[in-house]
């Protein structure tokens, strides 16, 4: 029977729209936030809170779950390992979708779609990056680093068979 079974189509057939939904997924929690039309960004918010929720569980059986939605390990140890320990203290609410512009070719509406806790990001001061730009561009390089050996491939290997040619000829 079809009971709770209804979804959204995305004009695609089964297999597409499975392979449309992996990709969408796997570039929310590869980027954290994505830019897509709205139905697809309302569609994706339920499937991005149930695999958070089962990747709080960490264990083997929600692992297996997770990848089976994602299909790629290293996605899915980022995902409990990253992820879910952020959002360890709620019990839901792990994405929020934000209204944008329309799309200019088709007029379709888009949505940013986007994990409340969002990775820190690295603060590094100006001082910090003008010092260590500072540092590269005073750096002096030392005569005998400079020369360059030759580098082995098939263009240099017929150099060599064409420099012991005319070295020979004298």
């Amino acid at each position: 029977m079809r009971h709770l079974k209804k979804s959204e189509k995305f004009s695609r057939s089964r297999n597409q729209r499975l392979a449309l939904i992996k990709s969408l997924l796997r570039a929310v929690f590869i980027n954290e936030r994505i830019i897509t039309t709205t139905s697809r960004a309302k569609y994706l918010r339920a499937e991005v809170d149930k695999l958070i929720t089962k990747a709080k569980a960490n264990d083997l059986a929600s692992r297996r779950l997770v990848y089976k939605k994602l299909g790629d390990h290293l996605l899915v140890k980022r995902i409990f390992e990253v992820v879910a320990p952020r959002f360890k203290a709620i019990s839901g609410g792990y994405t929020r979708i934000a209204q944008l512009a329309v799309r200019k070719g088709d007029g379709a509406p888009l949505s940013l779609l986007e994990l409340t806790k969002l990775e820190p990001k690295k603060k590094t001061s100006k001082t910090k990056q003008a010092k260590a730009k500072t540092a590269e561009s005073t750096a002096v390089v030392s005569p005998e680093k400079k020369t360059e050996q030759p580098k082995k491939g098939l263009i240099s290997g017929v150099r060599k068979i064409f420099k012991k040619e005319r070295d020979t000829s004298k």
